[in-house]
């Protein structure tokens, strides 16, 4: 897409300073920034970026105060990071149609699927007997869609996304590469020999709407019923959600979490990277956890803030990652008045 200054200014209500007819291609990082680029200054930390960028545009805040020449031309704005933001939505929505304009002559799509007004199919994509697509949903190449799975409207799945059977995928969800729902949950019985016969796994996987999914992250079937996950929900990539687990609306997990049937984690929760979640746990709406903690018990009090495995508050967490890093001078210390108190 390529776009003036002065129109772009126009679009995301700016003001413009410098060149108006500077021509701008496409976004980039400020320290990356070449030229016909536009991009962006919020942290002060970057300031230095800005002074020999060869960037056509950058946005600024409109409190902004250069302390040297900048070559390029100013975009000011009252929120940086909510106009970078909504740039940036129009750049991806411009890039996924030029992707895909159509239903590709090599995809297949089965008789009895239902594809709404403006759908498009990648190349080499599977779309399965039964299955029903939304309006204006795009699947690019090499996604699987399963039997009976229903789709809603204005989705993105991205390349090498499985979609399996029976599982249903709300309004405006986005699914990254690799991503996989409705995969057996680790359901086994172990015998009298330690022999492990499977548990049929017969629910499937609901997700409501506005939810992001993150590259190869799986999302386990129930075994019977549904994993749930409510909208709004945000998920990074590698991320691991056991059978019937429920994710509560608009929580945020971070890459490499790992959560265990039948847990069920709150609304509005934020959860960082590597926290592990053990099964069959309640854990409480707006709950805060760190990375790498872990959660093996119930979490009923709202709001709290988490560290540590197991984890406990996060406040006394701090308190005793000090005191740990400590140790060696205290057992030093405790060694000497030891030996002071000998006989």
């Amino acid at each position: 897409m390529q776009i003036s200054a002065a129109a772009l200014a126009k679009m995301i209500g700016a003001t413009v300073e410098g060149d108006p007819e500077v021509v701008i291609t496409g976004p980039a990082r400020i320290e990356e920034a070449k030229a016909g680029q536009i991009t962006f200054l919020a942290n002060p930390a970057y300031e230095h970026h800005l002074y020999g960028s060869e960037a056509a545009a950058v946005l600024v805040s409109r409190a902004f105060q250069p302390k040297d020449p900048v070559s390029a031309t100013l975009l000011r704005v009252d929120n940086v990071y909510e106009t970078v933001r909504g740039l940036l939505e129009v750049y991806q929505t411009s890039e996924s149609s030029a992707t895909v304009r159509q239903v590709s002559q090599h995809a297949c799509v089965e008789d009895s699927a239902e594809l709404g007004p403006d759908v498009r199919i990648g190349k080499f994509t599977v779309v399965s007997a039964g299955a029903t697509i939304g309006a204006g949903t795009v699947i690019l190449d090499q996604v699987f869609i399963g039997p009976n799975v229903r789709i809603g409207a204005n989705c993105t799945l991205y390349p090498g996304a499985r979609v399996l059977r029976d599982c249903v995928i709300g309004n405006d969800c986005t699914l990254h590469a690799n991503v996989v729902i409705g995969a057996d949950g680790f359901g086994f019985l172990p015998d009298g020999d330690n022999n492990y016969r499977k548990i049929p796994q017969v629910g499937n996987v609901v997700i409501e709407d506005n939810v992001e999914i993150g590259s190869s992250t799986t999302i386990d079937r129930a075994t019977m019923g549904s994993t749930l996950i409510r909208r709004g929900v945000k998920l990074d990539n590698l991320i691991q959600i056991g059978h019937n687990v429920e994710i509560g609306a608009n929580t945020v997990i971070a890459a490499q979490a790992g959560v265990a049937g039948s847990t069920k984690i709150g609304a509005n929760c934020r959860i960082g990277g590597q926290v592990g979640f053990a099964g069959h746990l309640t854990i409480a709406d707006g709950t805060n956890i760190q990375a790498q903690s872990g959660i093996a018990r119930h979490i009923r009090e709202p709001n709290q803030a988490l560290a540590g495995s197991p984890a406990f508050g996060y406040r006394d967490w701090i308190k005793s990652s000090l005191l740990y890093a400590r140790l060696p001078e205290l057992y030093k210390r405790l060694a000497r008045l030891e030996k002071k108190l000998e006989p």
